[in-house]
């Protein structure tokens, strides 16, 4: 099976510069000085993206092109087989992308999708209060401003990670996942919000009290499986 190339970003579909050499039997650097010799007409399609990712030996630089810029660049290599072959894959899978994020979105005018992410608000609004209350618990005890503040988006990331296989970033990731993913995230919080209540209630050192929400969380988890955010076996180009 392929590699896929073309990911959301931002509720975007956008494709690395590092894959799209391969693509394209070209080195990196050679993609990276074309698109700098011709930085002010890709601006012109929309702002340059950039990334860092780690190499073997040091860190280098790639371009995240949307959708028209990389149209744009395709027009600047002559054609050959391996290159229409390989336009051709990409066009399909930008095309993939804007169906699948389409679907996504457009469930959001779903009556069943809608209650359950106003549940999930609920819920939500909940869960931030008992963190807030479990920072200052945590402050109490004597720990730092800044190292207690990171519990609260550990918490949100560390349930992304255990309950879904995600693949791209989005705006807002609940605006993007099913009625039954939110009804998932949604008894998690649950879990992580009853655990620090606990917790604080019983007088448990605040590290502990982390470590068994922590724990609760991934057994959560284990019991419910992931999920793909976005359904990538669309087959919509078989």
């Amino acid at each position: 099976m392929q590699e896929q190339i073309v990911f959301i970003d931002k509720n975007e579909g956008r494709a690395g510069t590092v894959l799209i050499a391969e693509g394209f039997n070209r080195h990196h650097d050679q993609i990276k000085r074309l698109i700098l010799k011709y930085k002010s007409e890709f601006e012109e399609i929309s702002p340059l993206k950039g990334d860092i990712k780690k190499g073997r030996t040091k860190d280098f630089n790639e371009y995240l092109l949307d959708e028209d810029q990389f149209l744009f660049l395709g027009t600047l290599f002559r054609n050959n087989k391996q290159i229409v072959t390989f336009k051709l894959r990409l066009i399909k899978e930008f095309r993939r992308c804007r169906a699948e994020l389409a679907k996504a979105l457009n469930q959001r005018y779903n009556p069943t999708w809608q209650q359950a992410r106003l549940t999930g608000k609920t819920i939500r609004l909940l869960e931030t209060g008992e963190i807030q209350k479990f920072i200052e618990y945590a402050k109490r005890q004597g720990g730092t401003p800044s190292g207690c503040d990171f519990y609260y988006k550990n918490f949100t990331a560390m349930m992304n990670v255990l309950l879904f296989i995600c693949e791209g970033k989005f705006k807002n990731l609940r605006d993007v996942l099913t009625p039954g993913q939110l009804m998932t995230i949604g008894s998690a919080e649950q879990v992580i919000g009853k655990s620090l209540k606990d917790g604080m209630a019983e007088k448990v050192f605040y590290k502990e009290i982390y470590k068994d929400t922590k724990q609760k969380v991934k057994l959560f988890a284990e019991l419910h499986g992931q999920s793909e955010v976005l359904d990538k076996q669309m087959s919509l180009f078989d």
